[in-house]
C-alpha cells in the first residue's frame, strides 16, 4: 500500500519547512535593514538542526528491515546521538540579543524566538520518532528513562558547545581533544558547579518541553470533546 503523499507525516514536514523558511526571511529582512550579516550562526545552526531529523527518519526506515544491535543501525544511532543536541543548543543563542544593537530589539527577540523554535521543534521530533522505536520494543516506563538520559546527555552537550566551544563535529576532528576536556569535567564535578547547574537546569527545561509534546500529540490524535466537558 503506497503512503499518501499529502499525509499527516507530509503536512507536518511541510510545516517545519514553511517555519525554516519564514524564519530565514525575517533573518533577510534584518539583514536588509540593518545592512548587517550580524546573527550569521543562526541559519547555520537552524540547518544542523535538521540533521536529527533526517538521521532518525533513516534510522527509522532502517529497524523496519534489521535488528538495532545491526552495525548500520548502532552507527545511524551514534551519529543521531551526537548531533541532537545542536537543535537544543540553539536555545542559548538568546545570550546574543544583546551583543548588537539594531534598529528594533523585539524584531531581533521574534526573529531569534522563530529560530529557536523551529530548530527545538526538529530535535523532539526527531526524539519522538526514535521514543516510538523504544516503546515497540520496551515498556514505556524504561522508554521514558531512555528518553530521560538522552535528553541529560544533550544538555550535558549544550554545556561543552557553549561553555567549552567544542562542536559535533569535533566527534571526527578532534575527538582526543574533545575526550579530555569531557574527562576531566567528568572526573571533577565537584570543580565545575556551573557545568552541573546549566546540566540540571536544561534537563528539566527538555524533560518538561518533551513531555507536554509528547502528551499534547497524543491529545491532538485522540481528541474527543468528551474529554474537556
Amino acid at each position: 500500500m503506497k503512503r499518501q503523499r499529502n499525509g499527516p507525516w507530509t503536512k507536518y514536514l511541510l510545516a517545519l519547512g514553511v517555519s525554516t523558511g519564514v524564519s530565514l526571511l525575517l533573518y533577510a529582512y534584518a539583514a536588509l535593514r540593518n545592512d548587517s550579516l550580524a546573527y550569521g550562526y543562526l541559519p547555520w545552526n537552524l540547518l544542523l538542526s535538521w540533521i536529527p531529523l533526517a538521521i532518525a527518519i533513516r534510522l527509522s526506515v532502517v529497524l523496519r528491515k534489521k535488528l538495532w544491535s545491526s552495525w548500520e543501525a548502532m552507527l545511524t544511532s551514534a551519529l543521531w546521538l551526537i548531533f541532537l543536541p545542536n537543535s537544543f543548543y540553539m536555545i542559548t543563542d538568546y545570550v546574543h540579543l544583546q551583543d548588537v544593537h539594531r534598529f528594533d530589539l523585539l524584531y531581533d527577540t521574534a526573529m531569534f524566538t522563530s529560530f529557536i523554535f523551529t530548530g527545538v521543534i526538529l530535535g523532539f521530533t526527531s526524539l519522538v520518532l526514535i521514543h516510538a522505536q523504544f516503546r515497540k520494543r520496551f515498556s514505556s516506563n524504561t522508554s521514558t528513562v531512555i528518553i530521560s538520559l538522552i535528553l541529560l546527555l544533550c544538555s550535558f552537550g549544550i554545556f561543552i558547545g557553549r561553555d567549552l566551544r567544542w562542536n559535533s563535529w569535533d566527534f571526527l576532528t578532534n575527538p582526543g581533544g574533545l575526550l579530555f576536556d569531557v574527562t576531566d569535567r567528568l572526573t571533577h564535578l565537584s570543580s565545575y558547579p556551573q557545568m552541573m547547574l546549566t546540566v540540571i537546569t536544561f534537563t528539566i527545561l527538555l524533560l518538561s518541553l518533551y513531555r507536554m509534546l509528547w502528551y499534547g500529540a497524543g491529545l491532538a490524535r485522540n481528541f474527543s470533546l468528551k474529554d474537556i466537558e
